[in-house]
């Protein structure tokens, strides 16, 4: 089945066979819940549906709380790839590390204001410096002691963070500062940058999950609103940005939906799969 040009909207010769989607931002209302309507429609699609996101594995737990059954789920933006039928992370990709150390020296040395945070143990544990925010109370997030405890063992995802600079602007420098060593997205309104190792994004845990079942590309739908989603929708063969989507998700998406305080993904998959 041939890829769908970008602009163009599904059509009734369309067969998708899954369904791929973001969760903060695109699935979740502001509230951070799910509404009635996303509830019944992810139910009711005939395909299967994954979850594509860069939250850690304890961050799933409040959205699985709302959903009758558990969504599949590529977790940290592609790093680690979970099943919470048999609780099992099937795929693990993090940064080494070697590679730890050298990015993060590399980011002291050229950014500038910043504070580090590092996702460990697949997502289940969280380590950060002490002038990291710090919001909630949680046993799985300890304050490091010293500054070596952050590169000490490998991570699925290394966060940097400014007080101060705008968040485009900021994404940019850490990224040229990276220059290609590893991979720089964000999905936050703030100017927080999300390191994962070179190559893993959300396009390729997507992709790698897709080959188990032989689904390729043109047959997936995807949604999403930031610009860690950017590469799972340009590898898709349908990407709909949310109606509150940032203008670079926009660019690159074949169509729109309404925000994710609209039921945009429920609506959108209601009027693909007539439900």
């Amino acid at each position: 089945m041939a890829e769908l040009p970008r602009g163009r909207k599904p059509d009734e010769n369309q067969r998708f066979r899954l369904v791929a989607t973001d969760i903060d931002g695109t699935l979740i209302n502001s509230e951070r819940l799910l509404s009635r309507r996303t509830i019944d429609t992810l139910a009711a699609v005939p395909v299967p549906v994954v979850l594509v996101t860069g939250r850690p594995l304890r961050w799933l737990e409040q959205l699985y709380d709302q959903l009758p059954a558990p969504l599949p789920a590529v977790c940290l933006n592609g790093a680690v790839i979970y099943d919470p039928h048999t609780d099992q992370v099937l795929r693990t990709e993090p940064l080494s590390t070697e590679l730890l150390i050298d990015v993060v020296a590399r980011l002291r040395d050229e950014v500038p204001d910043i504070s580090l945070a590092v996702e460990i143990d697949d997502g289940r544990a969280f380590r950060h410096e002490a002038t990291w925010p710090r919001l909630w109370v949680d046993h799985r997030v300890e304050v490091i002691s010293a500054p070596e405890e952050l590169t000490s063992v490998p991570a699925v995802k290394l966060l940097v963070r400014s007080a101060t600079a705008d968040p485009d602007d900021f994404l940019e420098l850490v990224s040229k500062t990276l220059g290609g060593v590893a991979e720089a997205t964000r999905s936050s309104s703030s100017a927080l940058v999300e390191i994962s190792a070179a190559g893993v994004t959300k396009a390729a845990g997507l992709a790698w999950f897709c080959e188990r079942d032989g689904i390729v590309a043109s047959e997936v739908i995807a949604f999403g609103d930031m610009p860690n989603d950017i590469p799972m929708l340009t590898w898709a063969g349908h990407a709909v940005a949310m109606g509150n989507a940032h203008e670079a998700v926009r660019a690159v998406a074949d169509d729109t939906t309404s925000g994710n305080d609209d039921d945009g993904v429920a609506a959108y998959l209601q009027k693909t799969f007539n439900l």
